[in-house]
């Protein structure tokens, strides 16, 4: 009985693993990098070095502030309202400098972060992109605030669930730079 599971394991990891192979969205290539790698610690004995629900904020928070750079650069070229402007640039500086720390705190601790946004946010970025004038402006405004709404509850949600320490430390230094960016956005929103 103990032949026919062992192969019957391997055989799924195989067909799970191909399945995988074709998937292009980076948010999930990373999501499954990190899932075998805990999978493959917790199957030799030993301990992975971060807890998966840790990893998965990683990796969700690296999505964000991968797009939130990426929109950012757009709405500085496309943008017609100077605060709209301004705004972007200051996405692009404050994002940029988060995604670096995080990087560099993921590669310690041996988490995979996608390479780009997930093609969910690709195509939102897209949908921004194809407007023009005032009408980008308010796409994207309004993207931002569905964005940072949505990454202020996750980096709350990661101050009271994430275990690692390091990573808890990056939440609490950024997490009001990015309540900051939530009123900073609303007030832009609201004017209009």
């Amino acid at each position: 009985m103990k032949r026919l599971t062992i192969p019957a394991v391997a055989l799924a990891f195989i067909l799970a693993s191909c399945g995988n192979a074709g998937n292009s969205d980076p948010k999930e290539q990373a999501d499954s990098t990190n899932e075998a790698r805990i999978e493959d610690a917790s199957t030799s004995g030993t301990q992975p070095a971060v807890a998966e629900a840790d990893s998965k904020f990683a990796v969700e928070a690296a999505n964000g502030g991968l797009a939130e750079v990426q929109l950012g650069q757009s709405a500085q070229a496309k943008a017609t309202d100077p605060k709209v402007k301004e705004f972007a640039a200051m996405m692009v500086a404050d994002h940029t400098k988060a995604n670096d720390e995080l990087k560099s705190l993921a590669g310690i601790k041996g988490i995979t972060l996608p390479a780009a946004p997930s093609e969910e946010m690709q195509k939102e970025a897209a949908d921004i992109n194809a407007k023009t004038g005032k009408d980008f402006d308010k796409a994207y405004i309004d993207q931002m605030v569905k964005d940072h709404k949505k990454t202020v509850e996750l980096f709350e949600d990661g101050q009271k669930n994430v275990k690692d320490a390091e990573l808890k430390a990056f939440i609490d230094k950024t997490l009001p730079v990015l309540r900051t960016h939530l009123d900073h956005v609303q007030t832009i929103e609201n004017s209009k």
